[in-house]
């Protein structure tokens, strides 16, 4: 099955993770990255007038940098990011929305430093209307990832 990794990181925790599973799992990587980067400034959640903050509640899209080519060639895509406010970053629903998810398969993966997987599957939904979303899982290792994926297989 083709697979690919596509993660949001600000910090490098998910990055790591992403980086790990994809070496054990023979899978493409792709990072997503917003257009205008983020500073330790714009993910200071405790700061309401922060970008992180701006953005989640102000339901805003975060427009993403570069394209996956052939895309339509991946069976499976593991969409990873950090847990903020309880879900998936708004830069992953605008990606999510870029691209076309009938017949995929889909496993979200998420990092957090506090914070559990909540109802991350359930917000991720519409943005990959069309594939299988085969579930939300938090991971703290690439390795604790590829397990969970490949009982998912």
């Amino acid at each position: 099955m083709k697979t690919l990794i596509a993660y949001f990181s600000v910090e490098g925790t998910t990055a790591q993770v992403a980086k790990d599973a994809a070496a054990s799992l023979g899978a493409d990587l792709f990072e997503i990255r917003p257009e205008v980067p983020y500073t330790a400034a714009d993910i200071r959640y405790t700061n309401p007038l922060a970008r992180c903050n701006r953005e989640k509640f102000g339901g805003k899209e975060v427009p993403v940098e570069g394209r996956i080519e052939g895309f339509e060639d991946y069976e499976l895509v593991l969409i990873g990011f950090p847990i903020w406010y309880g879900a998936a970053p708004n830069v992953i629903n605008t990606f999510c929305k870029g691209y076309n998810w009938y017949g995929k398969k889909i496993a979200a993966f998420a990092t957090s430093g506090g914070s559990g997987i909540g109802k991350t599957a359930d917000k991720l939904r519409p943005y990959v209307s069309g594939g299988e979303l085969l579930g939300a899982r938090l991971v703290r290792s690439g390795a604790e990832l590829a397990a969970w994926v490949e009982g998912l297989a």
